[in-house]
């Protein structure tokens, strides 16, 4: 099965404090506040600020043992993913599964906004961690 050119969906910036992070890019780069939704199956808040052509999520964490604070600690506040949309997230989890990438979720997990999501790990995907995501009717 041949990959499509799938559009990116957002680039995921991890944060320590959401509300200064809304403001640095509303005010630095002009930034509008899209939507601000508590993710508990990740254990995070997350918002989405955009531009007209570009989507960043900012996320926090909710709880100390979080997958995202412990990427703040070790890491610090930055690049987190990127995420690219795709029309059926189960067909391309398994297409890139037969082709040899590592996949963190087997199968789509709920998401910010209403998606499905799932990740693949750094390791296989030339040291980004990366997001699919499927829209979900609301």
């Amino acid at each position: 099965m041949k990959a499509l050119p799938f559009p990116l969906d957002h680039i995921g910036i991890a944060v320590e404090n959401l509300e200064a992070s809304i403001s640095y890019y509303r005010d630095t780069f002009g930034f509008a506040l899209d939507i601000r939704e508590l993710v508990p199956s990740q254990k995070v808040e997350v918002a989405f600020v955009s531009l007209a052509n570009t989507k960043i999520e900012l996320l926090a964490a909710t709880d100390s043992d979080s997958t995202l604070a412990k990427f703040l600690r070790e890491r610090g506040p930055g690049l987190h993913h990127i995420c690219y949309r795709v029309p059926n997230i189960e067909v391309e989890l398994a297409r890139l599964k037969a082709a040899g990438i590592r996949l963190i979720d087997e199968k789509p997990r709920p998401g910010a906004h209403h998606t499905r999501i799932a990740f693949l790990h750094p390791k296989s995907t030339q040291g980004v961690l990366t997001e699919l995501c499927q829209a979900n009717a609301p």
